[in-house]
């Protein structure tokens, strides 16, 4: 079989391992007459030669939203990238309508944070995961319906669609998966084997293999349809808090809490690349849908980009203000969004992707390297695995590419959310309704805030319960759920243990007859 990974050129030579040069760091050639004096080094590393102008294959900010008022934890973007959803630490759901004019719809129905939410592959429903124990399916629509899936015992870390929609998979800290129907909202199967808390799971572009890491130092490959663990990959320098599959299904990729970004072959079980680009722990990454870069958001507060072709660093991505929780490419990989602790949401164009690849590799090599090619004596041979800070890149800060800092946020409609989801007999989901075109800012805003009102009194309205008595009521209906469960639990276990006893009162009774018998 082919390898997952061609490089398309050979990596450029560097200094030897005896001279390692600082991280970020060029050398500077003296000028005419000064050869006797020792090398000076220079920071260098915003753009070419200094400038601090975006050309026009670089990613670029397009915009920043704020709706949440605590960190954002999880974004996703729609078959179309004509949506983004993002949750929060608020235990809220924002859906952002991208296309003009802007709009948001913020969701409420977690009672703690929400850890994770991703799109339907139809883009039809959304599952959130969150530390109140529960997952979540939503229908987008006005009327904020939802139905919830008990079962884990503890925070649950992370959900992911599989390729078809039919099934979700989620990661929780009781050191289970587990996997449920979208369809029936039922427990299909568990996964057990991970000794510590599981960060993340998720299914591989064909749905027959699970892909799972935890704070055990593992990642773990399942057999979906036989239920089995076929492989497990150790991480012994820190634990995996994030795991992915390529585009093509054949490697996974994992952020490690020791700063790294692993490459793993799951044909061969084989480590790829080893990177070490970032100087704090790496919380998220994407697949860019082409597989030749990824995408890696880190606590120290940058997003960087990877070629994984080249085995090289490109891009780094400023713009936040703190750790980046989370990043996510588009369906099509024009675009990608970004969350952190900051409480905002990054949208960025990508950009480079619009260039054949190696028209990227050569824009960049020019300007990440402005010596003169190196004597021969200067060449070392390419490490294997392992790429360290000494890596430069072209650094992208916003606040000097600046993007469209005028137009206003969109208008948030708050939805309230139903215990229950119905999908309507055509099969289709009311869509959401999009703020009216206005001649001013101030009509626009009271317009939105009317549109608001009637989508709020639109949920209210069928229900005719009051709030508190409506949350009690879903209460006790959630711990007659959970109690059912146990005592199915318990029918089980007497069920075998009957059977145990029934089947030692029969042996017992043959060797009665065979004593009576001698």
């Amino acid at each position: 079989m082919a390898s997952p990974l061609v490089r398309a050129r050979p990596r450029q030579p560097g200094r030897p391992a005896g001279e390692p040069r600082p991280a970020g760091v060029t050398r500077r050639r003296e000028p005419p007459g000064r050869g006797c004096r020792p090398r000076r080094w220079r920071r260098s590393g915003r753009r070419d030669c200094g400038s601090r102008r975006a050309r026009g294959e670089d990613p670029v900010l397009i915009r920043r939203f704020r709706g949440h008022t605590a960190a954002v934890t999880g974004v996703a973007f729609d078959a179309n990238a004509a949506e983004l959803v993002t949750c929060s630490v608020d235990s809220l759901l924002i859906l952002w309508k991208l296309r003009t004019p802007c709009s948001a719809y913020r969701f409420s129905g977690h009672a703690e944070a929400v850890t994770s939410v991703e799109f339907s592959p139809d883009g039809r429903v959304l599952a959130s995961a969150s530390q109140d124990h529960t997952v979540r399916l939503w229908i987008p629509c006005i009327y904020g319906e939802s139905s919830v899936l008990k079962g884990h015992t503890a925070p649950v870390r992370s959900v992911s669609f599989s390729h078809d929609g039919y099934s979700v998979v989620s990661a929780s800290n009781d050191k289970l998966i587990k996997i449920w129907s979208v369809c029936s909202q039922r427990l299909l199967f568990t996964l057990f084997q991970h000794t510590g808390w599981v960060c993340c799971a998720k299914f591989s572009p064909d749905g027959r293999i699970i892909a799972s890491c935890g704070e055990d130092k593992s990642i773990k490959l399942w057999d979906a349809r036989n239920k089995i663990c076929i492989n497990t990959f150790s991480d012994y320098e820190g634990f995996p808090t994030f795991v992915d599959f390529n585009p093509s299904g054949t490697c996974i990729a994992s952020a490690g809490s020791n700063n790294t970004v692993k490459l793993w072959d799951i044909r061969t079980n084989k480590l790829l690349q080893h990177f070490k680009v970032h100087r704090a722990g790496v919380n998220c990454i994407s697949f860019h849908p082409s597989g030749n870069y990824l995408i890696t958001a880190s606590s120290d507060g940058t997003l960087k980009i990877l070629d994984l072709l080249g085995e090289r660093l490109i891009y780094t991505l400023h713009g936040h203000k703190g750790p980046v929780l989370c990043v996510a490419f588009s369906k099509g990989g024009e675009s990608f969004a970004s969350g952190g602790v900051d409480a905002q949401v990054l949208l960025w164009k990508t950009n480079f992707d619009t260039l054949d690849y190696e028209e990227v590799l050569k824009h960049n090599f020019r300007r990440t390297h402005i010596d003169d090619p190196p004597h021969l004596l200067d060449v070392y041979p390419r490490s294997c695995h392992f790429h360290d800070e000494t890596i430069t890149s072209v650094e992208v800060d916003p606040t000097f590419d600046v993007p469209d800092m005028q137009t206003p946020d969109p208008v948030i409609f708050d939805i309230r959310t139903s215990s229950y989801m119905s999908t309507p007999s055509d099969g289709r989901s009311e869509e959401l309704p999009s703020p009216c075109d206005s001649p001013s800012a101030r009509s626009s805003k009271r317009k939105a805030e009317n549109e608001s009102g009637s989508a709020v009194l639109s949920v209210e309205q069928p229900r005719g319960i009051p709030s508190s008595v409506d949350w009690a009521l879903d209460h006790i209906v959630g711990q007659l759920e959970m109690l059912t469960v146990t005592i199915s639990v318990l029918e089980e276990r007497l069920t075998c243990t009957e059977d145990k006893l029934k089947e030692c009162i029969k042996d017992q009774q043959k060797m009665l007859l065979k004593g009576e018998q001698n």
